[in-house]
């Protein structure tokens, strides 16, 4: 069984990371049943980076604000459907809902030797996101952005995406006038560009759609 907390913030939760696990059969096989979802992970974010802010329209039909009301609506529809597959993979986790910057954010946590680290792999993460963002979507005719972290997972990946930024410093001071790197959601690359500002060098996103990354160079 998992409890659900609901808080409303301005900054987005951390928590201790711990150590990943293989699936079981059972969330395998729950993650198997729907591929569209993993497809989905292509999906480009509507969200605005730091580097495209300036060029950015004014909201649209496509990706309007998003009330605080609206966005709690989200995050209860989104821990309803995820504390619906921890029952059915007979996991354990406490759901907290929290809305800040536009975005509703979904920890699932669980102390001691929870069975939850299964769930805590980057990629059934991402796989996980996309899953609730359809279900979201589907309920209430919105597109989600949410963001969930399970077991730490977020934290996990502010530290894969500082030590890209360290590789690409690397490059730099290697004699690279540019580094490019992976394509990522808009959320990710802002807070790439946040971790580059924070090393004092400079960042923009090129390409377009799926291809949309992140390009470090000296400021």
């Amino acid at each position: 069984m998992s409890d659900v907390t609901e808080t409303t913030t301005t900054d987005a939760p951390t928590s201790s990371v711990p150590s990943p696990a293989a699936p079981s059969p059972a969330v395998a096989a729950a993650f198997a049943s729907a591929p569209v979802a993993h497809e989905a992970l292509a999906v480009e974010d509507p969200g605005v980076d730091a580097s495209d802010a300036a060029a950015a329209p004014a909201p649209s039909s496509a990706t309007p604000t998003r009330s605080a009301a609206s966005l709690d609506d989200e995050g209860d529809v989104a821990a309803d459907y995820i504390e619906e597959l921890l029952d059915i993979c007979d996991l354990d986790g406490d759901i907290d809902i929290e809305v800040t910057d536009g975005r509703a954010y979904i920890s699932v946590n669980a102390s001691g030797e929870s069975n939850l680290r299964v769930l805590s792999r980057p990629d059934t993460v991402a796989a996980l996101q996309e899953l609730t963002r359809l279900a979201v979507q589907t309920k209430t005719g919105e597109f989600s952005r949410l963001i969930l972290d399970v077991g730490g997972s977020r934290e996990q990946r502010q530290r894969e995406l500082e030590k890209l930024v360290d590789d690409a410093v690397a490059r730099l001071d290697g004699g690279a006038d540019a580094a490019h790197l992976e394509p990522m959601s808009s959320y990710e690359r802002k807070l790439v560009h946040d971790i580059v500002a924070a090393r004092g060098l400079t960042s923009e996103s090129e390409g377009e759609g799926r291809d949309r990354h992140t390009v470090v160079s000296r400021a």
